[in-house]
């Protein structure tokens, strides 16, 4: 027997009202959050995975923080690395607010089809100055409140930063690329007009500006690479030439940017105290 068709379990009016109920409710309990979406620059077609991305845009957007007492995960652990931080929370996003104020600016019916919020973008946490990646979006949680589906709900974790080009116009978020990117330095000289962000090119060889120190004339560039895909360096034998400005200049010393506490000197020095890098196979047994 179908159901009674003098009762409904809602209309479209009901559903209207439900939404606006839910978006207000955000917009008073909520935090106010940046969404960068994730573009990806060359995926592997083997293992489908995201070997380039950049972040360009970053929409900004009120969401609500389910947790309640403290971020999930596992919490900050000691490791014989160091300290690991864990931390996860779950974000709820009304669709209707999302839609029009994401997807209307991101999605291509054709190229780039973008219904829901997707698995690997991020959302930047202004409260805790925190950038979370989303791992899981969830898209029936409440289940069919007056057979409407008005909220994403976003299983997050900490974001661990690995090398992406951060270019999306908000200064906090775009200075993690400018502190944790892997930086080269070439040496150029004082007195040039090298602006951050810019691109310079060195024959096939390309890279981004991250930071000019005019005082000393170092030159710290970010996400180093060839055009053509294969293996590539700077070198000391021919101009550089920044794509905004043109300028032309040959670095006299090409070196690399440790980060804070790196030890590779010290690996150095006490792997020169016990392997003999003549032997064909250090790492192997004696000959």
């Amino acid at each position: 027997m179908a159901t009674n068709v003098h009762f409904t379990q809602g209309t479209t009016n009901e559903q209207h009202l439900y939404e606006d109920l839910v978006i207000e409710s955000l917009k008073i309990y909520g935090q106010d959050v940046y969404y960068i979406p994730r573009e990806i620059v060359k995926r592997d077609r083997i293992l489908e995975d995201d070997t380039v991305s950049r972040f360009d845009n970053a929409y900004r957007i009120e969401m609500y923080i389910e947790n309640t007492e403290g971020f999930d995960g596992e919490g900050d652990l000691f490791t014989k690395f160091g300290i690991e931080i864990r931390d996860a929370a779950t974000f709820i996003v009304a669709r209707r607010r999302w839609q029009n104020s994401v997807a209307r600016f991101e999605n291509d019916p054709v190229t780039r089809p973008y219904y829901r919020p997707r698995e690997g973008d991020l959302i930047y946490l202004t409260l805790s100055k925190s950038i979370f990646e989303i791992t899981r979006v969830e898209t029936e949680e409440p289940f069919y409140q007056l057979k409407n589906l008005p909220v994403f709900k976003m299983r997050c974790e900490l974001f661990e930063y690995n090398d992406e080009d951060m270019d999306t116009g908000i200064e906090e978020i775009d200075e993690v690329e400018s502190l944790h990117a892997y930086h080269t330095k070439l040496t150029v000289g004082s007195g040039l007009t090298f602006d951050v962000g810019e691109e310079i090119r060195q024959g096939d060889m390309r890279g981004e500006v991250a930071i000019y120190d005019d005082p000393t004339g170092i030159l710290y560039v970010v996400h180093s690479g060839s055009t053509t895909g294969d293996y590539a360096e700077w070198t000391t034998t021919s101009a550089i030439v920044g794509q905004t400005n043109n300028t032309s200049v040959t670095p006299t010393v090409i070196g690399e940017d440790l980060q804070d506490g790196a030890q590779n000197s010290d690996f150095d020095t006490v792997g020169d105290g016990f392997l003999d890098f003549s032997e064909s196979n250090p790492f192997g047994d004696p000959q």
